[in-house]
């Protein structure tokens, strides 16, 4: 996030915080002449002004003071980009935008490219499912924002291990930094989500998810918002345990966003052998219709050891339902 922040600070927010927050509105100026826009900020009274005087801000120093009377009008802001509110509600703006863009750009290409149309014909899929889960997962988004606002701030306090230099740690580690980063992200979720499984906690949190026996991509953020938050806690714990390169990072972030969109496809194509090692869309779509097993969310490792793993085989194909169903006549 903290290198998303410093694009988006570069780009447009500090143009937008200059012109919200500016530094002149706290800088009184009587020597300014009275028809300076500088004046108008700082001398006189309006209740926008009186406004801008009651936020905090950090203290302002002469020399800061002094520079931004003699630049530009509305070229620098009260609140530089270091400032915590600042940064908090930049970083909640960028969330918020970011998981819609890769929500509506990610699910949408997977669901009008990949995913199969003629499973909407499923006895068990709902009507209007998909404008359901599109309500469903927008839900979800406030307040995973909200939850996850801590992690990106301490991530843009510099409190994580990321590093920018490759040559920090060295190319061997950067490259087995990713199957590092999948395993301990695998393993933690996998957990986590078996007990999101748990009787005392389904009903109250998870079960919202498994509303869609018959998923299509747009249902892999449709979820209570404290389970998408919960699922996501290893991303963002890794970051702060072991070392990862930062543009790598964002890499790896926004693949693990397309990978959980990408698993909501119905899908069940069997018979190849990385279905032994990868939980892909068949195995997720065995979880959605059986609730206890597949767990996982990229390997099978996990669910192998612990006792919940269950092979995709051609037999339990959701689609030999809706085929059935077209012999029969019961639909088109």
């Amino acid at each position: 996030m903290d290198l998303i922040l410093n694009v988006a600070d570069s780009l447009v927010f500090d143009t937008v915080w200059a012109k919200l927050v500016p530094l002149t509105a706290f800088v009184d100026a009587p020597s300014i002449p009275t028809s300076s826009p500088q004046a108008v900020l700082s001398t006189a009274p309006s209740a926008w002004t009186d406004l801008l005087r009651s936020l905090p801000h950090p203290p302002i120093s002469a020399e800061i003071a002094s520079g931004a009377l003699n630049s530009t009008v509305s070229s620098l802001s009260a609140w530089p980009r270091d400032y915590v509110p600042r940064q908090m509600i930049s970083v909640t703006i960028l969330t918020i935008i970011g998981i819609h863009a890769l929500y509506f750009i990610f699910a949408g290409l997977s669901y009008y490219f990949i995913f199969n149309h003629e499973m909407m014909k499923h006895p068990k899929f709902l009507k209007n499912q998909v404008r359901q889960e599109i309500q469903s997962s927008l839900r979800a988004f406030p307040g995973m924002t909200a939850l996850t606002l801590p992690w990106f701030m301490a991530e843009v306090r510099g409190y994580s291990q990321m590093y920018d230099d490759v040559g920090k740690y060295g190319w061997t580690y950067l490259i087995l930094s990713v199957p590092l980063y999948l395993l301990f992200t695998d393993y933690f979720i996998y957990w986590i989500h078996r007990l999101l499984h748990h009787p005392l906690i389904y009903k109250y949190v998870h079960k919202p998810h498994h509303k869609w026996l018959i998923p299509t991509p747009f249902a892999s953020h449709a979820f209570h918002y404290l389970d998408g938050y919960l699922q996501s806690v290893p991303y963002h714990a890794f970051i702060f345990i072991f070392p990862l390169q930062r543009v790598l990072y964002l890499v790896l972030f926004v693949a693990v966003n397309f990978w959980s969109i990408f698993i909501h496809d119905s899908e069940m194509i069997t018979g190849g052998f990385w279905e032994n090692i990868i939980n892909g869309p068949s195995h997720h779509t065995l979880h959605h219709l059986f609730f206890t097993c597949n767990y996982g969310q990229y390997f099978t490792w996990a669910d192998r050891v612990g006792g919940s793993y269950k092979h995709p085989m051609p037999e339990l194909d959701p689609f030999l339902e809706v085929q059935a169903a077209k012999k029969a006549g019961k639909i088109e």
